[in-house]
């Protein structure tokens, strides 16, 4: 009689799978094998971020999506059309962006009455469990501006305290980079209801030229050597998930 395999266990951090000596290359090869969180048995795969090592800015944003669970790939849906609109009204080169999420693998629900997948917010123990990932692409790329899209990836690097709301599309200081910038998810001006869907994408729009306007301010040579990088938003100590088993609002907003 054979016996039965037994299913893989989350390990409880993605530091697990981080290889030695990384580079983007060898970390996005390592992450289709990360067990961090419980988030690998939901996910179609993961979704790493994608750009040039040399880019300015980095735009991380919470986890893929239904599109991009599907594809391999960040921000293909909907809501990557209209940051890619928003790039070109900032004034800023797609080619300069590198695009990622604090989340990589998609987290969802069967709706009951059609076959879509229902997005899920993360919980706290699967952000901090997949930070490493993040953490690393941070460090790698040294980017000039980093602009989080939501609660969950601003929090993710600025703390738990942080708003959009009050400090959407305004430089925070932080030792991540020059300048953090945050501002609504895409997905959350696509959602909004059709009479403020207009005022929505301009918040959005103005916003993304607020980073722009900061890239030309400072424009110069890029740093060669590494800022030292401080993570104290969550803490990354290996601990079981923390898998929320309850249907929470999305936080991308």
């Amino acid at each position: 009689m054979t016996k039965q395999k037994r299913p893989a266990k989350a390990t409880g951090t993605a530091a697990d799978f981080i290889p030695a000596r990384p580079t983007l290359a060898k970390l996005r090869a390592a992450s289709k094998g990360c067990r961090g969180c419980d988030l690998f048995k939901v996910g179609t795969q993961t979704v790493f971020g994608e750009g040039p090592s040399t880019a300015q800015v980095m735009i991380v944003g919470e986890q893929p999506g239904d599109m991009e669970d599907r594809a391999g790939k960040p921000f293909v849906g909907p809501s990557g059309k209209l940051l890619d609109r928003a790039f070109d009204g900032a004034g800023i080169s797609r080619d300069d962006v590198y695009v990622t999420n604090a989340v990589k693998h998609f987290k969802w629900a069967k709706d009951a009455r059609t076959t879509r997948r229902i997005h899920k917010t993360p919980s706290a123990g699967e952000i901090r469990a997949c930070l490493p990932w993040l953490q690393h692409e941070i460090a790698l790329i040294q980017p000039r501006v980093i602009v989080c899209l939501g609660a969950i990836a601003a929090k993710a690097l600025l703390g738990r305290t942080f708003s959009v709301t009050k400090r959407r599309g305004m430089p925070v200081d932080s030792d991540l980079a020059p300048a953090v910038f945050a501002t609504v998810h895409p997905s959350a001006v696509l959602r909004a209801p059709s009479d403020q869907r207009g005022r929505a994408e301009a918040m959005f729009m103005a916003d993304m030229r607020a980073v722009g306007r900061f890239l030309d301010k400072s424009s110069g040579p890029r740093r060669t050597t590494p800022r030292a990088r401080k993570f104290s938003a969550w803490s990354t100590i290996a601990r079981p998930s923390a898998t929320s088993s309850e249907s929470t609002r999305s936080s991308r907003e």
